[in-house]
C-alpha cells in the first residue's frame, strides 16, 4: 500500500501529529474540519451558519487539492457541540451537494477543539 499526504496552506494546519488528508487504497481520508480561517488567522464564530459555511469551505479546500470535488465524497461525520444546531448546520452543509448524498452520521459530543459548535470529516472516494 502507497500513501499520499495531502498539505495545502488554503486549510488550518495540523496541530499535532496528523495529516490534513491522506489518499490510501483509491480513497481520500481528511481530518476534521472546524471553522479555522486560514487566512485571517481566525475562527469563525459569528454564527452556526457562518462556522458551518468556514468548515465546508476548509473542506472544499482540500478537495480541491486532491483534484476532487463535493460529488467523490462517499462518507461524512458531522461532530456538534449541541444537537439544536443540527436544522442549521444541516441546511449549510446540504448546499455544498446537488445529489447522490454520502453516507452521514452526525453526533453530539461534550467539546470539540477550541470550543468551536461544528466539526466535520469526510471520505472520498478517488474514481467515481
Amino acid at each position: 500500500m502507497s500513501k499520499q499526504i495531502i498539505q495545502t496552506d488554503k486549510v488550518p494546519a495540523p496541530i499535532g501529529p496528523y495529516s490534513q488528508a491522506v489518499i490510501a487504497n483509491g480513497f481520500l481520508f481528511a481530518s476534521g474540519q472546524i471553522a479555522f480561517n486560514p487566512a485571517t488567522g481566525e475562527l469563525v464564530l459569528e454564527n452556526i451558519q457562518s462556522e458551518t459555511k468556514q468548515v465546508m469551505e476548509n473542506i472544499k479546500a482540500i478537495l480541491e487539492e486532491s483534484k476532487l470535488s463535493f460529488a467523490h465524497i462517499v462518507k461524512t461525520t458531522i461532530f456538534l457541540s449541541d444537537m439544536q444546531l443540527f436544522a442549521q448546520v444541516n441546511e449549510v452543509y446540504g448546499s455544498y451537494f446537488s445529489s447522490d448524498f454520502p453516507a452521514r452520521e452526525t453526533v453530539a459530543v461534550k467539546t470539540l477543539p477550541r470550543d468551536v459548535n461544528v466539526e466535520i470529516s469526510i471520505t472520498a472516494v478517488i474514481n467515481l
